[in-house]
């Protein structure tokens, strides 16, 4: 069956030859439409026309599909595609769809586990042009050029490598403002970034065989050393800000032990007592010696170059016909702290948002519970917003109530369905608001308890629909899934999750 991707490409493919190109305010006029049919969309299914809002989703996406390949910027047009296809996935599970969304966290895998020792071919033209790269930029971490830093520029310049570095680089700007801000003012190096690149591809909930979590990869004991806290609701590894501000300080800490930035970096791949043993044991601190002499971990050896060729190719892009352009959007939120256990779904009422939306933003949540004391991170400039709606439900029912706007032609008794509760029970929490003062628009209180929600979550479990067994994996709809939301495009995105980002070695001590 073929992918969204494959049916959106063949359609591309065959228009081009009778489709002229379209000029960049084109471009961005057809990107407002596709934006604008996706706003209609959201209104109407907030309306309950939910027939309505198949209908303005599959303009969007039309719109975007009728934009020829030789169009400039091109890779706006795919990018915002996907986002779009996404978003209305999303809208399938739970809403149009009725999907239940499990309360169980999906992983990644981290790229370290699918790429351990890797060697590449040298290019000895590449040596030439490295040194006098090096010797016109700037880098706060200490540039070398040698085999192992010269193979991988060449891996990373051609081929998968130069499309992983690439999408790497895109997918680093959803973070990369935060990450930036923290490692100026922890005052190390700007050039550590690339560690979470190679670490988990910027991937907050990467794990490894090792069990290091998190898009810093930091093993258990070594996270609760730097405050990462983890516990059957929240493991702070996953938590970007918190993960990245702990890597800062513990890199920190590496170089004021080690005075050397290359053998702080194997250190926080293999653990600083493995570093300091080698360095101990043949009486040198110059990690190129250590690894010259496999004095390091084998997984080890290839962690420092894989950093330095990050570095080094991103900083001259242009001089291997690299194009680093079309970056993801920054991910913006607000913090809320909750003061009584409350669930994700009800922070999703009252944002208005789908709740695979809010767990996106707190990554660190295991379950679709926040705990009290909890920041819970909300979209941009909605906190008020948020707090306000949940304030009106009574604390001791946050971990299981929800809240509901009231659509045209609802009563009470359509609604006790939806949420698996009755009619006395919505009328009872809601002052005895009989049908007759049900208004559109208006928000309810729905007193869910813990024992349906819980039921709700192992029914899930143990018999979904193919739909809804995908987003309890937290992957991305079987293409025959989305039929409902886009009957005129068959597929869209399947299966799973692809690290998109290679890079060798096993932590054994994080």
């Amino acid at each position: 069956m073929h992918t969204f991707r494959h049916t959106f490409l063949l359609l591309l493919t065959s228009a081009v030859a009778a489709m002229a190109q379209v000029a960049p305010t084109e471009l961005d006029d057809l990107l407002s439409s596709a934006q604008n049919r996706l706003t209609v969309g959201k209104r109407l299914l907030q309306e309950g026309d939910q027939e309505g809002a198949r209908r303005a989703f599959d303009r969007a996406v039309e719109i975007l599909l009728s934009t020829p390949v030789t169009a400039p910027n091109r890779a706006r047009v795919e990018r915002r595609l996907e986002e779009i296809v996404d978003l209305i996935y999303r809208y399938d599970v739970e809403r149009l769809g009725s999907g239940d969304a499990t309360a169980i966290a999906s992983f990644d895998k981290s790229p370290l586990d699918e790429i351990r020792e890797l060697s590449f071919p040298l290019d000895p033209a590449l040596k030439g042009l490295v040194q006098h790269q090096i010797s016109a930029t700037a880098s706060q971490l200490p540039l070398e050029t040698n085999d192992s830093v010269l193979s991988f520029i060449n891996y990373f310049t051609t081929g998968r490598g130069r499309g992983t570095l690439i999408n790497g680089w895109r997918r680093s700007h959803r973070y990369r403002p935060m990450i930036q801000r923290i490692l100026a003012e922890e005052g190390v190096p700007q050039e550590l970034i690339f560690l979470a690149q190679a670490e988990s591809g910027f991937m907050p909930r990467a794990v490894s065989n090792k069990a290091a979590s998190g898009m810093w990869q930091f093993v258990a004991f070594r996270g609760k050393e730097y405050g990462l806290e983890q516990t059957n609701l929240v493991d702070l590894r996953l938590d970007p800000e918190r993960a990245t501000r702990a890597a800062a300080r513990h890199l920190k800490d590496l170089y004021m032990q080690f005075g050397d930035w290359h053998l702080a970096i194997a250190a926080y791949n293999c653990g600083p007592g493995c570093v300091d043993r080698a360095v101990q044991r043949i009486g040198s601190a110059d990690y190129w010696e250590l690894r010259r002499i496999n004095a390091i971990p084998k997984e080890t050896t290839n962690y420092v170059p894989i950093i330095l060729a990050l570095t080094i190719i991103t900083k001259n892009a242009a001089d291997y016909g690299i194009k680093l352009d079309d970056p993801d959007p920054a991910i913006e939120y607000d913090s809320l702290r909750v003061d009584a256990a409350t669930n994700l779904d009800l922070v999703a009422d009252a944002a208005d948002i789908p709740v695979s939306g809010i767990r996106d933003l707190n990554p660190a949540l295991l379950k679709s519970l926040a705990p009290a004391g909890f920041e819970v991170k909300v979209p941009r400039g909605s906190a008020a917003q948020v707090a306000a709606a949940i304030e009106t439900v009574p604390p001791l029912q946050r971990a299981s109530w929800r809240l509901h706007r009231v659509k045209q032609g609802e009563d009470l008794t359509a609604i006790a369905q939806r949420y698996r509760t009755t009619p006395k029970s919505i009328a009872s929490a809601n002052e005895g608001r009989s049908a007759e003062t049900l208004a559109e628009g208006s928000v309810l209180m729905i007193p869910v308890s813990l024992t349906t929600v819980t039921t709700r979550t192992v029914t899930a479990r143990v018999s979904r629909s193919p739909a809804r067994a995908v987003a309890a994996s937290g992957r991305k709809a079987p293409a025959k899934t989305l039929s409902k939301s886009l009957p005129n495009h068959p597929a869209v995105k399947s299966g799973t999750r692809k690290p998109t980002f290679p890079a060798t070695g096993r932590r054994a001590a994080r």
